[in-house]
């Protein structure tokens, strides 16, 4: 359907590449063909748009074959609108000028027309056929539609033009299809039994076959069997051997190493003791040296100390020696004075002091009071 556009008083149409269009004003031809685009004045404008597509027409009708038996055949009909000029001419295909739709349906009153065209050849045909011809033979009944159609003159009329025509299906009854395929499902279920029954055949023919494969396998695994304990009786025999083998090895070589163990021991015990001998030996003579050498040196030191002591003693007396009474008095009180214990406090008299001054000066010397 073509597309209509308003401006004020104005319409606009658009138009597709599958619609052809006419524009009539005062009755005369202005515009005319597919994919139209104008603008118009819908008081004076009459529009005409006719589909020029193929289109499909699916029909589905019964009929009677000359056996007297009802089947429903299913066929499609393609056409389309050849001589579009032609066709608004005689059909009705004008669209309103305000809105674009359509004003009336042509197009139904095309399939009416093709529909009644097709199946008159069809029923034609199949009255004079019996119905397992009706059946098994479509091509007649699609050549005789196509051929019906193609010389009808209503349709060129009309500008339609038939492009093909094709028959889908011809089926009777449910209940007459069913007894038509009794026959032939009988048969497969014949066939259908034979195979079942050479499929237990053979399934028989394969079980004893299993069976005695099932019996050989057996009779194998029991040889096998045989061989195999044979086998696992001279293994573990093997095996013992190996083993008494082995631990006598073990124990010889076990035996070797204590003997050679024993006697690295008895050789390094022996070595240790003397070395330990040794040591102690040297031990004993570093202490026994130590000691005398202690011993010659604390003598030498002694030696030594009484050596010095004695000098400083004789050096001591001598300068003594020299030194008037009052001072070696003097010394005298001094040495005793370190032997005391300490002396909190000491009074000094003046007749102490002046004994002690009579003495440090002799008995010829006076004191001035």
């Amino acid at each position: 359907m073509a597309d209509v556009t308003r401006r004020l008083f104005l319409r606009h149409l658009r138009g597709t590449p599958t619609n052809w269009v006419r524009l009539h004003v005062d009755g005369r031809v202005r515009r005319e063909g597919t994919g139209q685009s104008f603008w118009y004045r819908p008081l004076t404008a009459v529009l005409s748009e006719v589909p020029v597509d193929d289109r499909e027409l699916p029909l589905l009708f019964h009929a009677r074959t000359g056996d007297f038996a009802d089947i429903t055949v299913q066929a499609t009909v393609t056409y389309r609108v050849a001589d579009p000029t032609l066709a608004a001419a005689r059909l009705d295909f004008s669209i309103d000028p305000r809105t674009g739709k359509t004003r009336s349906r042509p197009l139904d009153q095309v399939a009416t027309l093709l529909a009644e065209l097709a199946q008159q050849p069809a029923l034609d045909l199949l009255a004079r056929v019996p119905l397992a011809e009706a059946l098994t033979t479509i091509a007649p009944i699609r050549e005789a539609v196509s051929a019906a159609l193609d010389t009808e003159p209503r349709l060129a009329d009309i500008g339609v033009a038939v492009v093909s025509a094709r028959v889908v299906a011809v089926r009777p009854e449910p209940e007459l299809e069913r007894a038509l395929q009794t026959p032939t499902r009988e048969a497969v279920q014949v066939q259908a039994d034979r195979a079942t029954y050479a499929r237990r055949a053979q399934a028989v023919e394969q079980e004893r076959g299993i069976a005695e494969n099932e019996l050989q396998n057996k009779i194998e695994l029991a040889r096998r069997e045989q061989q195999l304990v044979e086998q696992h009786g001279a293994n573990t025999r093997r095996r013992a051997e190996l083993d008494a083998a082995a631990e006598l090895a073990t124990a010889h070589g076990k035996a070797e190493r204590e003997q050679v163990a024993n006697a690295a021991a008895a050789e390094r015990a022996q070595v240790l003791a003397t070395a330990e001998a040794e040591k102690e030996r040297l031990l004993a003579a570093g202490a026994a040296d130590k000691e005398r050498l202690l011993a010659l040196a604390k003598a030498e030191t002694v030696r030594a100390v009484g050596a010095a002591e004695a000098e400083a003693e004789a050096a001591k007396l001598a300068t003594y020696a020299t030194l008037p009474p009052g001072v070696l008095q003097a010394l005298t009180v001094r040495e005793l004075a370190g032997q005391l214990p300490p002396i909190g406090q000491l009074t000094v008299t003046p007749d102490l002091l002046a004994d002690l001054l009579g003495r440090l000066t002799g008995p010829t010397g006076t004191v001035d009071r």
